[in-house]
């Protein structure tokens, strides 16, 4: 460590990867003693235990590993669910739904530690250093929030010698050709051949679903139990968050559903290329969003849906911990109060299709829309309703429209002589 000035703790979000393993020695250098935070999200990783070792080892002074899963999936994913968020209509949000709750976990740390700082890995040109910056200010503006990758501008040739010359433990195994980040909710990939959208993404793009055209031949059909718009039970068993958000993973996965490839416009001014994996998210998605259908009044479902665009738009850029965010939420909780139901979905070759729902709250009635006996819709209401309903319209042409016109139409004309003719 540098024998200079000494500046206090800070807390280093730590994956245990190349990036934050070096800036344990690199922010020792800047005279901070470090303290690092794992956060388990339900991410494919390493044994946690020896990560935290490795932080020791590498001269961290405390290694604190925090199970996230149930807080970020209560107090994150399912609010966001029940707004069916998806970021530019597609996107279900996986990768930013984790950094609030990162940003919760270090500020929580940094507290119980007396620490000055928090720093993460982020480089300059991500989103994330966006997300979790702003939600730290949010939390506590008095942090000071240290990013050594975007502040250094070393290559991973030069991270690679400054590990050496530090004796830090280099990953060992073969670097993926991809950026990946992942948790319970779903799997993002980038770079590599993915940057030119003109290349199919390979099979070693996708990890947690089979290719739709090799899944098996024979579909499944399930049933979501939902109350007040909250995912509680598959098949009419009750299970734990967790272990239901597993379960669809891996049933919708074996399927090929949740495949997403997109170009989504980045929040810090450029398009990318982005391949995401989220099985078990778009299953819950597409069962919540039409339980909906049969428990919401029109206008509430129209209202919504402009406000489910703008809850993915503020988790997307940061502003989880806004008064916005806030408003939104409490709009959204309360339309929730009502979406309980079952839902019944088939999952087959990449598809995951509703086929059935029902709910004690249902305001879908049998006896107004069907057409056969037992029709109970006043038809006779009809003729009068259409009167008030085009009055305004009617009012208008009678007032605006001269008498002598003909209302000719462009599709009206006889095809006598025109290009269309002569084609045929």
């Amino acid at each position: 460590m540098s024998e200079g000035k000494k500046k206090g703790k800070v807390v280093l979000a730590y994956s245990g990867g190349l990036d934050t393993s070096v800036s344990i020695p690199w922010l020792m250098d800047q005279g901070y003693e470090v303290v690092t935070m794992t956060a388990d999200v339900g991410q494919q990783a390493d044994n946690m235990d020896e990560i935290n070792q490795r932080a020791v080892n590498i001269g961290a002074v405390t290694a604190h590993m925090l199970d996230l899963r149930r807080d970020m999936i209560e107090n994150f994913i399912w609010p966001g669910l029940k707004a069916n968020a998806l970021y530019e209509g597609v996107y279900p949000l996986c990768s930013a739904y984790s950094r609030p709750i990162i940003a919760q976990a270090l500020v929580y740390i940094a507290h119980k530690e007396g620490a000055v700082a928090v720093a993460h890995g982020c480089t300059g040109k991500g989103q994330d250093q966006v997300r979790l910056e702003i939600c730290t200010n949010a939390l506590d503006p008095a942090l000071e929030v240290i990013a050594p990758v975007r502040d250094w501008h070393m290559t991973r040739e030069d991270e690679m010698d400054y590990a050496q010359k530090h004796n830090v433990p280099v990953p060992t195994t073969v670097k993926s050709p991809y950026s990946l980040d992942d948790n319970i909710w779903g799997r993002a990939c980038e770079c590599g051949v993915l940057e030119d959208p003109w290349n199919k993404p390979p099979k070693g793009a996708y990890a947690l679903t089979v290719d739709p055209l090799e899944a098996t031949d024979k579909p499944s059909v399930i049933e979501i139990t939902f109350e007040k718009g909250i995912p509680v039970a598959v098949d009419g068993k009750s299970l734990d968050c967790i272990e239901l958000i597993d379960t669809l993973n891996k049933l919708a996965g074996a399927h090929g559903v949740g495949r997403i490839d997109m170009v989504e416009n980045r929040l810090v001014g450029f398009k990318s290329r982005e391949v995401y994996e989220c099985p078990g998210a778009v299953t819950l998605i597409t069962a919540h969003k039409a339980l909906e259908t049969i428990t919401l009044s029109k206008d509430v479902m129209r209202a919504k849906s402009d406000i489910e665009k703008k809850f993915a738009e503020l988790t997307y850029e940061g502003y989880w911990f806004s008064p916005l965010m806030e408003a939104v939420q409490a709009f959204v909780d309360k339309t929730q109060e009502v979406v309980s139901g079952t839902v019944r979905i088939h999952l087959y070759k990449g598809q995951a299709v509703v086929e059935g729902m029902k709910s004690k709250n249902a305001i879908y009635r049998y006896d107004l829309a069907t057409y056969s006996e037992g029709d109970n819709f006043d038809h006779s209401a009809a003729v009068g309703f259409i009167k008030v309903w085009g009055l305004p319209i009617k009012t208008w042409t009678q007032a605006h429209t001269p008498k002598e016109a003909t209302f000719e139409r462009a599709g009206d004309k006889k095809l006598t002589g025109g290009s269309c003719a002569k084609a045929s």
